[in-house]
């Protein structure tokens, strides 16, 4: 090469950048918006477990439990309510009730001991599932516990009772006794099987029975109505005339209490009269004594006094007086016979009493 002239520079052509990884980020993006749009689009209208799978940003609600499956395992993990993140697709959430809630099992045919078919429209279970038990029923009967143990499980229970029960049992004797039988009939399988399972109550409704059926149990309860409404009167009738017998009786006893009363006051007045006509009687006896001994007292006293006067001296003096005190004047041959004669009794009495003391 001369010296005076220059060597030429050969040109490099531009590199240009990889076209590799511009194309793998479009990729990967076009691909996220996608999945976006497919998610905002599809998920909406899709089934709840589809969305469960899909959604990345999920919400527990008030009342539940999040239950996760990875990969279609059960995991033991559990997340109370609010928002949760997941992984889309990897992961499958389902919301899980822990509080009380009703399950409702309708249309359950069932035979009775007689052979009628019946159907029960309607029973209502009221159940809870444990918190801490979650886990354990969900890995043994899944999700879909309750039709293992509630709704299947009443199906079979009411069959059972219908079995050995004529439909009378059923439809009237004992329908009120079927809730309780139910409701320890669950519970004592849920407790022997799935402890977590908690049967709060049972309601039964009336069952629907054959319509020539239910028109003789209404004509028996039309005859019973009226036996029952016979019976109540009769037994208002026996009240009302046990009332009026018990009203007779506190009345007689009243008036009996009061004759009583009465009686005894009469008593009482015929007492005091009869004590009264004693004393006085007692008194009058007294005074009438006394009256009568002072006139034997005066008697005797005057009778001794007499007899102290019977003497030939007082007689003589008494015969004199009397002879003087005569106004009449007698004449003839016996006045002097007369005189005499009187003397003579004045010696008869005389010689008498002289006689009556030599007795004494």
């Amino acid at each position: 090469m001369d010296g005076g002239t220059q060597p030429l520079l050969q040109r490099r052509p531009p590199v240009e950048p990889p076209q590799g990884n511009g194309d793998f980020t479009a990729i990967l993006t076009v691909l996220f918006g996608f999945i976006v749009i497919v998610s905002m689009v599809l998920i909406p209208s899709s089934s709840p477990t589809l969305k469960n799978s899909l959604t990345i940003l999920h919400q527990v609600p008030e009342g539940h439990v999040g239950v996760y499956w990875m990969g279609g395992a059960l995991q033991k993990t559990t997340t109370t309510p609010g928002f949760h993140l997941k992984l889309p697709l990897i992961t499958h959430y389902e919301p899980v009730q822990v509080t009380l809630q009703t399950d409702t099992v309708r249309d359950i045919p069932c035979g009775t001991k007689g052979g009628v078919m019946i159907n029960f429209d309607r029973i209502e279970v009221v159940n809870r599932l444990k918190k801490e038990s979650v886990y354990d029923t969900l890995l043994n009967y899944g999700v879909e516990y309750d039709h293992t143990w509630i709704y299947d499980k009443i199906h079979h229970e009411i069959n059972q009772f219908c079995s050995v029960h004529s439909l009378q049992d059923v439809y009237i004797d004992m329908f009120d006794q079927i809730d309780e039988t139910m409701k320890d009939a669950l519970q004592a399988d849920c407790t022997r099987y799935a402890p977590g399972i908690e049967i709060i109550s049972v309601r039964v409704t009336k069952p629907s029975i054959p319509e020539s059926v239910r028109r003789n149990f209404e004509q028996m309860e039309d005859e019973r109505t009226k036996v029952l409404v016979s019976v109540e009167r009769q037994r208002v009738a026996e009240k009302e005339a046990e009332t009026q017998k018990k009203i007779a009786i506190t009345e007689a006893e009243k008036n009996a209490y009061v004759s009583k009363i009465v009686m005894e006051q009469k008593l009482m007045e015929k007492d005091s009269l009869r004590k009264q006509e004693e004393i006085s009687n007692a008194m009058y006896i007294a005074r009438e004594k006394s009256l009568a001994d002072a006139k034997y007292y005066q008697t005797m006293k005057e009778a001794e006094a007499n007899k102290l006067k019977l003497t030939p001296q007082f007689l003589e003096l008494k015969f004199i007086e009397a002879i003087s005190n005569n106004t009449k004047i007698f004449f003839g041959n016996k006045i002097p016979n007369m005189v005499m004669d009187q003397r003579l009794l004045g010696n008869f009495l005389q010689d008498l009493e002289g006689r009556r003391n030599l007795e004494a």
